[in-house]
């Protein structure tokens, strides 16, 4: 039966109650993703990697204007590479997956497979740059890493292999190096909102919540509602010298002395689609943002018995004429299903507008036009269809920022004593709080948190720590009253207004 059919395409359970099982059906059902036999891997099935195009299209030219050339190295990296590092090493030791056979032969030493490609990239560095004018140097790679060690993976947010881009640069000084860390950030929280429609709180993390081995690190956070839990959207992170005096990244300097490179290192994943899923998602299925979204247009044509052809001919030439204005758009041509099963059908992979397309349309030039992220339907003229059609779609692209926005700042709460911020921690925020900034009190704060909270119900499929940690230290900071103390109740002076919260 068509309503059976319907069902098993359509999403059943409901983002309010079941956010996990929720989430599972919208990255199955939407075609986002496929299984694999290999647990926690993937197929990224043509609806996502598009999405995933888009992104890198966005970011690829933006990093281009800033002089970043991409290139690429192995995904192999050899032992003696990965553990000269500490700091690092033991910050992804658990993740790394180690190629130690050839066949039925032992290797006689073990190479890991990349976790990240620092220890990769930096023996060659050390080769390139000799003198200060052989900087800056700025690469960047799209490709895969591997992160091996952890249990109950998620599609986008937590797999074994996962696609990214990681930027790499090394600048001759400081100032450099810190301008371009702030500027890689800016482009990320641009990728979010500008892109996928998806607000975003840029801001420095703790020396507790730092990348491994480097100097600080930048971040955007998003804010996923319906579990009240924070998300890492993507980091650019300062690596000082740490890097480059371990790998011997040494230079002549302007005086003719000798220095070491100041670095740099950035990454966004495939982690923003989960991302883009869990924001804009709703008990239909996705939301995509006209922007990012492969298809932006859907024209469902209603048939009746004896009009097939003259539809299929209208609605071919209204194809071809918003694809020649650069709109991004589908015919469903499919005679075997029902104008009811489509309309489920795109409405689950979230493209932005259905055109709906039937006699009487053709009678009165004009076409039903029903927006996804509301619902609303309104009748457009065919003689103003590319301009009102594309005003539509900026329309949706800003409303989705917009309503995630303001749902997002009503899920910031400030507090300054550590019972507030477990009362609005518990109802799902996050909580701008004064802090000391030391990496005991996040452990103490982290420790008490998970005492006296429990994690939400639906959380246990997600395997999601109900403890608290920092998410980052923003930028816009307000003012902070001179004789503030740490909420936390160390009596410590705070040094910061702090985002606090529960995370992915």
């Amino acid at each position: 039966m068509a309503s059976d059919k319907t069902n098993l395409l359509g999403i059943t359970a409901k983002r309010e109650t079941d956010f996990s099982e929720w989430y599972t059906q919208v990255v199955l059902r939407a075609e986002l993703i496929e299984y694999y036999d290999i647990s926690g891997c993937y197929i990224l099935r043509p609806w996502a990697y598009s999405l995933w195009e888009a992104v890198q299209k966005f970011f690829d030219t933006e990093i281009k204007l800033l002089g970043v050339q991409n290139a690429y190295f192995p995904i192999f990296v050899s032992q003696k590479a990965l553990e000269l590092e500490k700091n690092h090493v033991e910050g992804f030791a658990p993740e790394v997956a180690w190629v130690t056979k050839s066949g039925d032969t032992d290797l006689k030493q073990p190479i890991a497979v990349r976790p990240t490609s620092e220890t990769i990239m930096y023996p060659i560095y050390a080769k390139w740059i000799r003198s200060h004018r052989d900087m800056p140097l700025k690469l960047n790679q799209w490709n895969n890493v591997v992160r091996w060690e952890f249990k109950h993976p998620v599609p986008f947010l937590r797999s074994r292999e996962f696609l990214w881009q990681e930027g790499h640069s090394a600048f001759a000084d400081l100032k450099s190096a810190e301008e371009e860390v702030y500027q890689i950030l800016d482009l990320y929280g641009r990728v979010y909102e500008e892109l996928l429609a998806i607000p975003v709180v840029k801001g420095k993390k703790s020396e507790k919540e730092k990348f491994a081995g480097g100097f600080y690190t930048t971040t955007c956070e998003a804010f996923v509602p319906s579990n009240g839990r924070a998300i890492q959207a993507a980091t650019s992170h300062c690596l000082g010298q740490n890097f480059s005096k371990m790998f011997n990244i040494e230079f002549e300097d302007v005086t003719g002395g000798k220095s070491y490179a100041w670095q740099n290192s950035w990454g966004l994943s495939t982690r923003s689609i989960g991302v883009l899923v869990m924001v804009h998602g709703d008990n239909k299925g996705l939301r995509l943002p006209p922007r990012a979204a492969p298809i932006q247009a859907v024209i469902v044509p209603i048939y009746q018995k004896d009009n097939q052809a003259v539809l299929v001919d209208k609605a071919n030439e209204i194809l071809k004429i918003l694809v020649k204005h650069g709109i991004r758009t589908h015919f469903d041509d499919r005679v075997n299903y029902k104008p009811g099963w489509k309309y489920n059908h795109w409405e689950t992979k979230g493209v932005p507008v259905r055109l709906e397309l039937g006699a009487k349309d053709i009678q009165n030039n004009s076409i039903m036009a029903v927006r996804r992220d509301t619902g609303a339907k309104q009748a457009i003229k065919l003689d103003v269809l590319i301009q009102s059609l594309s005003n539509l779609l900026e329309e949706i692209q800003r409303n989705m920022f917009e309503e995630a926005k303001k749902v997002r700042d009503a899920h910031i709460i400030r507090a300054t004593n550590f019972d507030d911020f477990i009362i609005a921690l518990s109802k799902g925020n996050m909580v701008l709080v004064p802090w000391c900034e030391s990496p005991a009190c996040e452990e103490e704060i982290k420790d008490k948190s998970a005492k006296a909270s429990k994690a939400l119900a639906t959380d246990a499929k997600f395997e999601l720590t109900s403890s608290a940690k920092s998410l980052c230290i923003p930028l816009d900071q307000p003012e902070l009253p001179a004789d503030s103390k740490c909420f936390c109740g160390c009596n410590s002076d705070a040094k910061s207004w702090t985002l606090f919260g529960r995370s992915y």
